[in-house]
């Protein structure tokens, strides 16, 4: 099955998205309802500071992939503090429809948003690719991997067996799943495959509904911590590094991009300052992004941004920055498992000529 095959089978790119790429991040919001539709921060285009007044700026529409979260806290970081405003941008931030922020990013009515190298890929390789690109990474690594009971000692892959583990049924996950178990010398099959049901990973292994589940470190193993339960975590990419792709990204409509490059510059000069501000000052970035979505878990979201502060950039030379090998590697891994419907070109779709401009 391709994921192609998989989405015209009826699987929402909502749902997808919490199954294949990142729920984990952004499941387990602590406290938090249905977000609105638009979540304009304290310096939105109607109160913009800087040199430019409302009327003067230019319209962003800038679509999340799912609820607020901190992998988004530089864009509410930029909004807040007016550095869209002072690049001559008003920006928009809103939430994705239910068929998601790739379809509405390729369709114009967001102009940029958020994305996924592996779910820019299901485009790619389909006979209508979608006309977006990703212009900018927010985190510099993949930091998901596999998360459990302390108590029962899986410390590595092949310690999954015979334990029970949470899954969404996706062939890119499963594909994951035993790329790694196998590595470290393994048995897939001797894994028990039980449904992902719940919106908090923590309350599910308090609750015994599975033993192991894919999380984001930043996320779901901060939330253990908050909680004071005892978790082992192991990283994908300490296991096999053709999974150090690009998870999440900042992806611009083609045509809105090639018509206004110089906008889709102003919105990456403004972002990464709003990053780099999370990197200096995570505790003040984490009431920034708790001010603008306060229905959010406030300890959860501080100790997730303290976490990150050392993921946005981390080793890359500046915030952004795209590496051309890891992001075809993993285009070839995709290719090789035949999990795309058609071969993928291993060096499309990211443009850098928009950073740091």
């Amino acid at each position: 099955m391709t994921l192609n095959s998989l989405l015209e089978g009826g699987v929402s790119r909502r749902s997808f998205l919490r199954g294949s790429v990142a729920a984990s991040a952004s499941l387990a919001l602590a406290g938090c309802g249905q977000a609105p539709q638009s979540e304009p921060g304290p310096s939105d285009a109607s109160s913009a500071s800087g040199p430019n007044s409302s009327s003067d700026l230019a319209k962003i529409s800038f679509v999340l992939d799912y609820t607020p979260n901190t992998n988004h806290t530089g864009i509410y970081v930029a909004q807040a503090k007016g550095y869209f405003a002072d690049e001559g941008l008003g920006v928009e931030i809103v939430q994705p429809p239910e068929d998601g922020a790739d379809a509405l990013i390729g369709a114009g009515g967001a102009q940029m948003g958020v994305s996924y190298q592996d779910v820019m890929a299901n485009s790619f390789s389909s006979d209508q690719p979608m006309p977006y690109t990703a212009v900018a990474a927010i985190i510099q690594h993949n930091t998901s991997g596999i998360m459990s009971r302390a108590a029962d000692g899986i410390t590595r892959p092949k310690l999954m067996e015979d334990h029970a583990y949470a899954t969404w049924d996706q062939p890119v996950e499963q594909a994951t799943i035993k790329d790694v178990v196998e590595a470290d010398g393994g048995d897939y099959s001797k894994i028990n495959l039980v449904p992902y049901n719940v919106d908090d990973e923590v309350s599910g292994l308090k609750a015994n509904m599975f033993d192991t589940v894919w999380v984001y470190e930043g996320w779901a193993v901060q939330n253990a911590k908050v909680q004071n339960y005892d978790v082992n975590y192991f990283s994908f990419i300490s296991i096999d590094d053709v999974f150090d792709y690009y998870t999440p990204v900042i992806a611009a409509n083609d045509d809105f991009a090639k018509e206004n490059p110089d906008q889709v510059k102003a919105f990456l000069r403004a972002a990464k300052r709003g990053y780099e501000f999370c990197v200096e000052n995570p505790s003040d970035a984490a009431d920034i992004l708790c001010d603008a979505v306060p229905e959010l878990d406030s300890d959860l979201v501080h100790a997730s941004q303290g976490f990150l502060a050392t993921q946005y950039i981390a080793d890359a030379s500046s915030w952004g920055v795209i590496d051309a090998g890891r992001w075809s590697k993993f285009y070839q891994w995709l290719n090789d498992q035949g999990l795309v419907e058609n071969k993928l070109d291993v060096s499309t779709g990211y443009d850098l000529s928009y950073l740091g401009a």
